[in-house]
This record gives structure tokens, sequence and C-alpha cells, in this order.
């Protein structure tokens, strides 16, 4: 008998360093297998700034690079000018994204550039201590904000695809999840046309997924899911944003 499922030749075979529950290995797993399908692995290079996916290299078989905290569209950039031929993608967290890199997404997106953003959001910094990101919600502790996050202070959480959406030229982005079966194929789905959008020299391209912190939500893997469906999902809704064929 055949194998029906295998580990995805981009993927290494490193343990993680990711927290029980922790939705960053689908992620990863979900990218892997995009790129196998599309077979890019030899001519791909991912990059990853400070965060949780720090260390994302360990788990991928293509060339990584490491970006200052925010700075990864930056280094994108560079690369895929230099060297066009190649497919070049960040994969950024909501801490470092949405808040001290925000001018850079926003930069290159409007710009066009022709790389793929992955972009995890999890409501919270999670490598650098738990404290409120950009993307948290309203009412939800952190270790910035152990009462809640104010929206009177601070204002409401970063829409991140909508703002990027409500650009003229970038061209395609959507928002999925990771928290069920369900909400994974349709993630898929959406890497695998960001990253073909690349190879056609199309569009900038921005992937976000909703993902969970069980560790800095002081919560267990179930009950993050569920958090997530219930607090997150009504608020950041998953679908496609803008796509070429909007432009």
């Amino acid at each position: 008998m055949g194998k029906t499922f295998a580990r995805p030749e981009s993927m290494s075979l490193a343990v993680t360093h990711y927290c029980p529950g922790c939705t960053h290995g689908i992620i990863h797993r979900l990218v892997a297998e995009v790129i196998d399908e599309l077979g890019i692995c030899g001519r791909t290079v991912g990059i990853a700034p400070v965060g949780c996916a720090v260390l994302a290299y360990n788990y991928f078989t293509f060339d990584f690079q490491e970006a200052a905290h925010g700075r990864a569209p930056a280094m994108a950039t560079g690369i895929k000018r230099v060297r066009p031929d190649l497919t070049v993608f960040t994969y950024q967290g909501d801490g470092d994204l949405a808040s001290i890199g925000m001018g850079e997404i926003i930069h290159a997106a409007n710009r066009g550039e022709k790389f793929t953003t992955i972009f995890v959001n999890n409501a919270v910094y999670g490598m650098t201590g738990g404290q409120m990101a950009p993307t948290t919600m309203p009412g939800q502790r952190t270790t910035t904000s152990p009462f809640g996050r104010n929206v009177d202070d601070v204002g409401m959480p970063i829409k991140v695809a909508e703002l990027l959406a409500a650009l003229q030229t970038p061209a395609y982005i959507v928002r999925q999840a990771v928290l069920k079966p369900k909400y994974i194929v349709k993630a898929k789905k959406a890497i695998k046309r960001a990253f073909q959008y690349q190879l056609d020299r199309k569009c900038f391209s921005l992937v976000e997924i909703i993902s969970t912190c069980p560790t800095n939500w002081g919560v267990n893997p179930v009950e993050a899911i569920t958090w997530a469906e219930e607090k997150m999902l009504p608020y950041y809704k998953l679908g496609e944003y803008k796509t070429p064929e909007d432009v």
C-alpha cells in the first residue's frame, strides 16, 4: 500500500520549538506543501524577522534569511528586485508586521513588490512575553494590558487585510484561519494562490492567517480554538479582500 500522507520534502526533520497547541506548525506545513506542489523548493527564499517564527529556518529545507524586527518586507524587496527569478516570501507575526513593521508592509504593498507575505495573527506578541499587539482584541488581557485592552486608550484592533486592500496597488489580499480542518483547507488554497500570482509576476500578495497562542492567552489548546472562533472570527472576517480581477 502506498503512502497517502507524508512529510513535505520542503520540511526538515527538526523538532519544533513551538508551544503545545501553537498553530505555527500547521502554517509551516501548508507553506511547505504548496512549495512542493509548485516545484519551487530549489529557488525559494523565506524571510523571518523577530518573533516566534525567528527560528523558521530550522523547519524548511530551502534558503531562509533573518531580518531585523519588522524589516522583512525591506529585505524581501531587495532580494526580489535583484533576483526576480526567485520565489520570495516573508513570514511575520502580528506584533512584528502590524507594529514596528507597519510602515514597511504598507509601502511594500503600495509599491506592488512581487513577493508574498504570510501574516500570522494570534492577537498578541508571542516570543517577547505576551504583550498587547495592534491586533489584540477589545478587553483581551495581556502582560501589558492586565485589565484588558481598553479601546478608549489605545484604539480598536487593526484589520491589516482591510487596510492593505484599501490601497490601489496590491492585488491579492486574503484572510483565512487554521483553527479547524475546514479552515485549513481554505488557508492552503489561499497560500497556493498567492505563490502562483508571484510565479506569474502579477502582484504583491498577503495571506493573513488567524492563529492561536494558548500559552500567552493562558488557556489550553482546545479552549484557544474556541476563543479564536468566538472572539476573533466575528471581528477578523475570513475571505478574499482583493484579487487581481478586482484591480
